[in-house]
C-alpha cells in the first residue's frame, strides 16, 4: 500500500504541497503516540509526524558539542574511522584546511573501499585566484579518481547577462547551497559551521553529533545524493592544473532546475515519509526511544519550504493551548545574521510565547572589518534589528533585559574578544524554570535569506531525556555567557547603509 502511494505521488503530483495532501487522503497518515514527550508539545510532535520523516534515536547517542576545536577534532575522529563513506556538505572547504584534506586522503588510503561524497556551493567554491577553495580538493581527484565525488551546486536565480557583470565574491547574493551535514559510515553531525579554520578555533556555532544512527545517516546520505542529480560534478583534468565542471544532465540546463529541484526534494521528502509509517508501524522502537528528530528543508526558490510550515505549525500550537499563569511557554532563538524574515517576525510579535533572542554585535559578525562593501554588513544588520526592535514597541511586546516575563521579547547581543558568532536555532521550554523539550538546528539563519534563497536542512528534535534537556539548556548558558543587553538603539547607521540594505532586501 506505501509503494503504491509512493508511486502514486511520484506520477500525478508537482508540488510539496500535492505530495502531502496527496499522501494525506490516501489514508496512509500515521497516528504516533507522543504521550512521552512534554504536554506543551505532545499534539505537536503527533502533527508534525504526519507531515515530515522522523527518526527515533536514544539520548545515549546524542552528544551536545559546545566549542569550536571540538567540533573540529570530533570531525577529524568520524573521518579516520570512517569504512564505506564520508559524506561532507558545507558552504565551502577552505583552501588551507591541509590537515582536513590530508585526513580525507589518509582515510582514502587506508581504505580501498571507501568512497568520499563532497557537495558544496558552486560560487563560494570557485572563486578565482590562487587561493580558490576548489583548487585544495584536485589532489584528491587525482590521488583517487573513482572514489572522491564532488557536487557543486548553483543557484539558478542568478543567470544570463546579470550573471556575467555580478563581481564573484557578491554572485553568493543571489541563493547559495548552506547545509552543513558531516557524515561517515553511521554517524553524523549537524552544524551551522563551515569548514574553514575560523570554524575550528573561534567562530561560535552549535554542534551536534548523533553516533551509530545508521537511518539518519542514510537520510542524509540520500539528501546529498539527491540534490547532486541537479549540481555540477567535478572532475580532474589531467593535462592542466584546472577542474573541469560538468553538467550530466542532457534533459536540463543549469539555470533551469527550479521545476526538477522541487520534484526531486519534493518526492524525496515523500518517499522518506512513507519510509518512516512503515518502520513505525510497529510502535515498539520509536515509543521506546526518547528523542525524534524531524528533517525540515527549506529551499524557497524551489517553493519547499517546510521550515516556515513547521514552525508555523508550531506557533499555531502554542497559541491554541490554554497555559498555566506559572507555566508559560519560552522560546530562545539565535541567529549569527539575524533579519527575521516577516513570516518568522509575524510569528513572534503576535504570539503568547516569551522569546529570547540572541544576535551577533557588530563586531561578533564575520564581516566586521571587512572592505568594500562588505564592510557595511554589520551595521545593516543594526539598521534591521532596530526595525525589528521598533515593531516590538509597536506590538506591545515589553522588551526588558531579563526575559523573567512570560510574554516578553527580549534581544540580547553575543560579543566575545577575538570571536564570531555564526550560531542558529530555537530552543523551546514549557516554562522560564524547566530545561528545552524541543530544539531547531542546522544549517537556516532564520532569516530572509534562508527563507528565500538559500538552500537549507535542518532538524526539530523534540526530547523526554531529561539528561539530554539538561545538556540543551546548558547549551543556551554557554551561549548567553557572552550576552549583554542590545545596544543597537544606540548606533548610528549611516545614510548608505540605509539605501543598500533598501536595495537587497533580504540578500543579507
Amino acid at each position: 500500500m506505501l509503494a503504491a502511494a509512493y508511486r502514486h505521488v511520484c506520477r500525478h503530483s508537482n508540488t510539496h504541497r500535492a505530495l502531502l495532501k496527496c499522501f494525506t487522503v490516501s489514508g496512509c497518515a500515521r497516528s504516533l503516540s507522543s504521550t512521552r514527550f512534554d504536554p506543551t508539545i505532545r499534539e505537536f510532535v503527533s502533527r508534525l509526524a504526519q507531515k515530515q520523516p522522523s527518526f527515533p534515536v536514544a539520548s545515549k547517542d546524542v552528544h551536545v558539542l559546545s566549542q569550536p576545536s571540538e567540533f573540529y577534532q570530533n570531525l577529524l575522529n568520524i573521518i579516520r574511522r570512517a569504512r564505506r563513506r564520508i559524506f561532507l556538505s558545507s558552504l565551502y572547504i577552505g583552501f588551507s584546511e591541509t590537515e582536513l584534506v590530508g585526513a580525507l586522503d589518509d582515510a582514502l588510503r587506508r581504505n580501498p573501499g571507501l568512497h568520499l561524497y563532497l557537495n558544496l556551493d558552486y560560487n563560494r567554491s570557485t572563486r578565482p585566484g590562487p587561493t580558490s577553495p576548489i583548487l585544495a580538493l584536485l589532489p584528491l581527484l587525482r590521488n583517487h579518481e573513482h572514489r572522491v565525488h564532488i557536487s557543486l551546486f548553483k543557484s539558478p536565480k542568478l543567470s544570463g547577462m546579470t550573471a556575467k557583470i555580478i563581481p564573484p565574491r557578491f554572485n553568493e547574493g543571489w541563493g547559495t547551497w548552506h547545509a552543513k551535514i558531516y557524515g561517515s559510515d553511521d554517524d553524523v553531525m549537524i552544524s551551522g559551521a563551515n569548514l574553514n579554520k575560523a570554524y575550528f578555533s573561534n567562530r561560535q556555532d552549535r554542534y551536534l553529533h548523533f553516533s551509530a544512527q545508521p537511518a539518519l545517516a542514510d537520510y542524509c546520505f540520500s539528501f546529498l545524493r539527491t540534490v547532486s542529480s541537479f549540481s555540477y560534478r567535478v572532475l580532474a583534468n589531467s593535462a592542466t592544473d584546472e577542474p573541469v565542471f560538468h553538467w550530466e544532465d542532457t534533459t536540463t540546463l543549469p539555470w533551469q532546475i527550479q521545476s526538477k529541484a522541487e520534484r526531486a526534494l519534493s518526492q524525496f521528502q515523500m518517499k522518506h515519509l512513507l519510509s518512516s509509517v512503515s518502520q513505525q508501524s510497529s510502535k515498539e522502537q520509536a515509543n521506546a526511544s526518547d528523542i525524534l528528530i524531524f528533517p525540515v528543508i527549506q529551499a524557497g526558490q524551489f517553493d519547499v519550504r517546510e521550515e516556515e510550515h513547521t514552525l508555523t505549525m508550531l506557533f499555531d500550537h502554542l497559541a491554541s493551548r490554554e497555559h498555566r499563569i506559572d507555566q508559560q511557554p519560552v522560546m530562545n532563538l539565535t541567529s549569527g545574521y539575524f533579519g527575521l524574515s516577516k513570516q518568522y517576525q509575524d510569528l513572534i510579535l503576535k504570539s503568547n510565547v516569551g522569546c529570547s533572542i540572541t544576535a551577533a554585535s557588530p563586531k561578533a559578525n564575520g564581516f566586521y572589518g571587512s572592505g568594500g562593501l562588505s564592510g557595511l554588513i554589520p551595521e545593516g544588520y543594526t539598521l534591521l534589528e532596530q526595525r525589528f526592535m521598533r515593531a516590538v514597541k509597536a506590538a506591545s511586546r515589553p522588551s526588558p533585559s531579563n526575559i523573567a516575563g512570560s510574554h516578553n521579547v527580549n534581544l540580547r547581543e553575543w560579543e566575545r574578544d577575538g570571536w564570531t558568532y555564526h550560531a542558529k536555532g530555537i530552543w523551546l521550554s514549557p516554562s522560564v524554570d524547566t530545561p528545552p523539550v524541543l530544539t531547531l538546528f542546522g544549517s537556516t539563519n532564520l532569516n530572509s535569506r534562508s527563507a528565500n534563497l538559500d538552500t537549507e536542512l535542518s532538524f526539530v528534535m523534540v526530547t523526554s531525556s531529561g539528561s539530554l534537556r539538561q545538556k540543551l539548556q546548558e547549551e543556551i548558558q554557554a551561549l548567553h555567557r557572552w550576552t549583554v543587553p542590545w545596544r543597537g538603539g544606540e548606533r548610528k547607521v549611516r545614510c548608505r547603509t540605509k539605501a543598500i540594505v533598501g536595495l537587497v532586501g533580504g540578500m543579507l
